[in-house]
């Protein structure tokens, strides 16, 4: 009997509870319980991936800046090579030995060209600044202004970036 009665009494108290709304407060908290964590994953998940994104983008420019070192080494080589074959007399023009530097250095040059090293071009053309870079100024009537008139050292682009800057005479 007496359990009877603490039975009904515990039925009694859940049914006042329901009436008076104490039990949904509870409910109200674990929704918002719920919707924090929910929001705090997803803003951890935006995080990483904005961090994979930026990891991704550095190690390319790493492996690009990494080309750059490269290829900058290898400018002098050719630099040598052309001015060897400009140093070759003309009696010796059809020579075996020249003729073996002449396919050595086009070798080189594509290659370069394969990697997307391509030349400035400088001379005759008007001085720009982001390409050239102005060594010596001469006063010359026949060359219009701002003419780049000789190159004292072949620029190179990497892409759409600037290698190695032409070494330039310029007309004023």
């Amino acid at each position: 009997i007496l359990c009877e009665e603490e039975e009904q009494e515990e039925a009694a108290e859940t049914e006042d509870e329901a009436a008076t709304g104490e039990e949904a407060p509870a409910e109200d908290e674990k929704d918002k319980k719920i919707a924090e964590l929910d929001d705090k994953f997803k803003r951890l998940f935006a995080e990483f991936d904005n961090f994979r994104k930026r990891s991704e983008t550095e190690k390319a420019g790493r492996f690009a800046d990494g080309e750059k070192t490269v290829l900058l080494k290898i400018l002098p080589l050719i630099d040598n090579f052309e001015r060897a074959l400009a140093s070759v007399p003309e009696e010796l023009a059809g020579n075996a030995y020249v003729e073996g530097m002449e396919k050595i250095y086009r070798s080189f040059m594509d290659l370069m060209k394969e990697l997307g090293v391509t030349q400035i071009e400088a001379v005759g053309q008007p001085f720009n600044a982001d390409l050239h870079n102005a060594v010596m100024h001469v006063e010359d009537e026949e060359q219009p202004e701002n003419t780049v008139v000789d190159e004292f050292q072949k620029g190179y682009m990497f892409g759409d970036k600037v290698l190695r800057y032409s070494m330039v005479k310029v007309a004023n």
